[in-house]
């Protein structure tokens, strides 16, 4: 699966699933074949950190 480069689009991307779909960033990285420290250092980068308590990024 095709995940947006850019960061805002990813940001809508990864929480939209981790709503609808995964229990976790861990779980989502996993079942997608995503890069779980290349998705985190993306957002951050935008200033977004993943809540895993929340389970989603803000």
């Amino acid at each position: 699966m095709a995940v947006p480069n850019d960061p805002i689009m990813l940001l809508s991307f990864i929480n939209t699933n981790l709503r609808d779909n995964y229990g976790s960033l861990e779980e989502l990285c996993s079942s997608l074949d995503l890069d779980e420290n290349q998705i985190t250092s993306k957002l951050e980068g935008i200033g977004y950190t993943y809540n895993s308590e929340l389970n989603r990024f803000g």
